[in-house]
């Protein structure tokens, strides 16, 4: 498993095995369970480990995927989600 997916299911409190189970929602559209670990501000070639961080990972499915990969718009709506569900979890914001 890569290290940022383990990132990603470390901080929501998943167990490694939940990605392969289908257990973890699309954090795009909320409907589909994710395939990917997508980087919201992307590594560049050769990869970054200053990105691999619970506020730049998401998990996304594999049409969530490519329009954020595709779409600035996209990705910044998946950001900003990102960002509330974050403030939810750590602080009980709504």
């Amino acid at each position: 498993m890569k290290p940022h997916v383990r990132i990603y299911l470390k901080f929501w409190g998943y167990s490694d095995s939940s990605f392969s189970q289908e257990q973890v929602l699309c954090d795009g559209c909320q409907k589909k369970f994710a395939n990917d670990v997508h980087h919201i501000s992307r590594r560049g070639l050769g990869g970054s480990k200053r990105k691999n961080t619970p506020q730049n990972l998401v998990a996304l499915c594999r049409g969530c995927h490519t329009m954020a990969d595709h779409n600035k718009e996209y990705n910044k709506i998946i950001k900003e989600r990102l960002d509330k569900k974050i403030l939810k979890r750590t602080y009980g914001y709504k």
